[in-house]
């Protein structure tokens, strides 16, 4: 409980420091500047490309010095979205649930990269009596946000066993809680699962009593269960040299990591202590890094299932997400 205490510390003076962070310096976005680009992130291990982009230079260095970087960190993808709809950010990282829910409703976004596959786990309380899916029939599972990825990868997996969410007339009860928040909800059995992102997952195994119920390589669509991709405004896209440098640094980010695994949760742990004050554990992070592959692949046909399975949600009116995925200048840069 104590190493629990410790790391919801570090989130809370994360939020506090996010806050401050998002307020300032964040109006001049490339929509309306071409000198300035603002990218946008969570403080999270599934943003790792773009902490390391960020922390090795590899930005600055491909958009060269006549262009000022920005950044921009929020805490979860409707913020990220809501953000980008307003110019306040132009490109970055987020998931593919998220930008899914805004683009039916507004086709002026575009996701031109894929960055992490998996790095979600679902975790069971250990006194839950859950010992596989068809076991959360009348529970009570937390979620990080509604609609979120991690809430689209809990639908799929209860379709898995003939389950729905109380909200489609099901048995399971989705409730939304910020990850930092599920360890203390497994002490006082207020939940009995959750469906949620690394670190969180390690946290709730090895701080609250916690039982892996379905790894990352078996939630959902498994190893490719697309965590985190690139987004960006259409009118970024537009220019081809922003976009094509932003993908330039992000793929250069992405093969770093991949080929320096060690270094780069190194950069993760320190560009968190800079933000924060605090070290995250060492052990949580790399065994948080092993439940995730860094890529700049995207699985379309998964994308899809998103976004018929946020439709079933109700979250969306539409799952007409054609032209979201537009990886032509990926392939350019590749």
């Amino acid at each position: 409980m104590k190493k629990y205490m410790s790391f919801l510390l570090v989130f809370i003076l994360l939020a506090g420091v996010l806050s401050a962070c998002g307020q300032s310096g964040n109006n001049e976005a490339g929509g309306s500047n071409d000198k300035t680009v603002t990218i946008g992130y969570f403080p999270n291990l599934t943003h790792i490309a773009t902490i390391v982009a960020l922390e090795k230079g590899f930005f600055k260095e491909s958009f060269g010095k006549d262009i000022t970087i920005k950044t921009k960190t929020v805490t979860n993808g409707g913020l990220f979205m809501e953000a980008m709809s307003t110019k306040a950010i132009d490109v970055g990282t987020v998931g593919p649930g998220p930008l899914l829910n805004f683009y039916v409703k507004n086709k002026e976004y575009r996701l031109i990269s894929g960055a992490v596959n998996g790095g979600a786990v679902l975790v069971a309380r250990e006194d839950s009596k859950i010992d596989s899916l068809e076991d959360l029939d009348g529970k009570k599972v937390a979620i990080p946000v509604i609609g979120s990825t991690q809430d689209v990868m809990l639908r799929k997996a209860l379709q898995e066993v003939n389950l729905k969410a109380k909200t489609n007339g099901g048995t399971v009860d989705l409730y939304a809680a910020a990850p930092a928040d599920t360890a203390s909800l497994f002490v006082q059995k207020s939940v009995d699962a959750a469906a949620t992102q690394e670190p969180w997952g390690y946290v709730l195994e090895n701080q609250a009593k916690g039982k892996l119920l379905l790894d990352w390589d078996k939630f959902a669509w498994g190893k490719e269960s697309t965590n985190t991709v690139v987004a960006a405004r259409k009118d970024f896209v537009e220019n081809k040299d922003f976009a094509k440098a932003y993908l330039t640094a992000h793929k250069k980010a992405v093969e770093f990591i991949q080929n320096n695994p060690e270094e780069s949760q190194e950069i993760v742990i320190k560009h968190l202590k800079d933000l924060t004050g605090k070290e995250l554990n060492k052990d949580e992070v790399k065994a948080a890094f092993s439940r995730l592959t860094v890529t700049t692949d995207v699985n379309e046909k998964v994308i899809q299932e998103m976004a018929d399975i946020s439709k079933e949600a109700g979250y969306v009116p539409s799952n007409d997400i054609k032209g979201m995925v537009d990886l032509k200048l990926l392939e350019e840069v590749k």
